[in-house]
């Protein structure tokens, strides 16, 4: 992602205010871009990353794993990183051709549509709960195994039940371990794991300690 002067004093104001933390190197980049993205500072409390999320994650993408978003927004906000980068074929649920469905949303049954079709793929979901819940229902079910799943959607009814699901699975995630989140808080948080798996697989082939 190319920065700009103005980018960078932004972040520097962010190191400047976000005191103590105990983010690895690479954790706290995925925060600062979250913080950056929607300056709220409370992210920094909210965002919880399972063991070894980002390193699964970095492969996943090196390898050229199929991406799954719940949303367009969240497509529109990492397609061009993602072109410029590994060009990881990216698809929306809400494009996926399903037939009706009385007791799913739209997106649920074209989020479950897509997962079976690459069930070690990378998930993203960042507005619609019931994308999240089909797909903790899957991974419960054992019939799929993402690679990751990247889950900050917002909401009312269920959404913390799905995300506590979520992470109490084995699947590496990343999540919002609160109400609050948005497919802007996701595109960021993929953003910047875009970032970290170029400079570490894409450049020069180390591997994100």
């Amino acid at each position: 992602m190319e920065w700009h002067v103005t980018d960078a004093q932004s972040l520097a104001i962010i190191d400047s205010e976000i005191g103590e933390h105990v983010f690895s190197p690479a954790e706290y980049e995925i925060v600062r871009r979250v913080i950056y993205a929607t300056a709220d500072f409370e992210y920094k409390s909210l965002i919880r990353f399972s063991e070894r999320a980002l390193q699964a994650g970095a492969a996943a993408l090196a390898a050229r794993t199929t991406i799954v978003v719940d949303v367009s927004m969240v497509q529109m906000g990492i397609a061009q990183h993602i072109q410029n980068t590994f060009a990881n074929p990216v698809y929306c649920s809400m494009e996926a051709l399903t037939r009706p469905q009385k007791d799913k949303t739209r997106v649920a049954w074209g989020i479950e549509t897509l997962a079976k079709r690459y069930p070690e793929g990378i998930y993203i979901v960042g507005q619609a709960q019931t994308a999240l819940t089909a797909l903790v229902d899957l991974i419960e079910a054992e019939e799929i195994r993402p690679a990751l799943i990247i889950a900050t959607p917002a909401g009312f009814v269920n959404v913390d039940v799905a995300k506590e699901r979520l992470q109490d699975s084995l699947v590496p995630h990343i999540t919002i371990d609160s109400r609050k989140g948005n497919a802007v808080v996701a595109a960021a948080i993929a953003d910047g794991l875009i970032d970290l798996a170029w400079q570490a697989y894409g450049q020069d082939g180390n591997r994100i300690n």
